[in-house]
């Protein structure tokens, strides 16, 4: 499940501001994305049949948290283009960028984490 630059933006509306009434996303994503009506509603409706939201009642929900949605994203990339080694990422993500002491420090708290 991808979502395009347009798309994230659309969705991430959702996500802050759910639930909501469809009408009111119309007016939001005209103020916030210049869109009309129709664009609103098509690109709403491409999300629902990718099972991301639900439009029931005139009133828009997430079927999927914003955070379960972007881990699927990430696990999906790492799988993709590293065959799944966290480790490898790592070294590529690092090779060009250099961590902060925080941010070695949240690495060093996940990894402890995850060996409970």
């Amino acid at each position: 499940m991808r979502l395009g630059v347009i798309e994230s933006r659309f969705a991430d509306l959702i996500w802050e501001n759910e639930p909501l009434a469809s009408r009111a996303l119309v007016r939001l994503c005209e103020k916030e994305l210049g869109w009309k009506p129709t664009t609103t509603y098509t690109v709403l409706k491409k999300l629902c049949d990718r099972g991301i939201f639900k439009n029931q009642s005139s009133t828009v929900t997430s079927l999927i948290s914003r955070d379960e949605f972007y881990a699927a994203q990430s696990e999906a990339f790492v799988e993709e283009a590293f065959s799944g080694s966290l480790p490898a990422f790592l070294a590529a993500f690092t090779r060009h960028k250099k961590l902060t002491e925080a941010d070695i420090q949240e690495l060093q708290e996940l990894i402890d984490r995850s060996r409970r």
